[in-house]
């Protein structure tokens, strides 16, 4: 199992409950090129090839270009990618459990390289707005019927 850096200087743990079925969420959650439809941050996003470990997707976010390589799915359960961007390296481990008609989304990255060792303190505060945003707009998208 592929979990984040534990000793990367930033690491951040954020979970969100969502009332909407597991099959809603994870097909958001895992539509890769559908992402700027609901996620603000997101400005463009291609997955090359289907979603298997191996393959990789380009985005781009808070004007930064990304490429990430998914490096484990377990459908409807877990989905982990990582990659570097401008120095960084990352690893965002996302999971998903359902209780009744609930899913509890948990995600946990870790970032570490020059850049963060230079601005850890900043670099961990963006990295929880963004994630926090997230969870948010796949929240608001998940709960909205129709």
């Amino acid at each position: 199992m592929v979990t984040i850096d534990e000793t990367a200087p930033v690491v951040v743990r954020l979970s969100t409950t969502i009332d909407a079925p597991l099959e809603r969420v994870w097909a958001l959650h895992t539509d890769i090129d559908a992402w700027p439809s609901w996620n603000a941050d997101v400005d463009r996003a291609e997955l090359d090839g289907p979603l298997l470990p191996g393959n990789s997707f380009s985005w781009q976010t808070h004007g930064l270009d990304i490429t990430s390589t998914i490096r484990e799915i377990v459908p409807g359960e877990r989905l982990v990618w990582g990659g570097p961007a401008g120095g960084i390296e990352g690893v965002h481990v996302w999971t998903f459990g359902q209780t009744g008609g609930q899913v509890t989304v948990h995600t946990e990255e870790s970032w570490s390289g020059a850049p963060v060792d230079a601005a850890a303190t900043e670099l961990g505060q963006a990295l929880r707005e963004s994630l926090t945003a997230w969870l948010a707009a796949l929240k608001a998208r998940a709960e909205r019927t129709g």
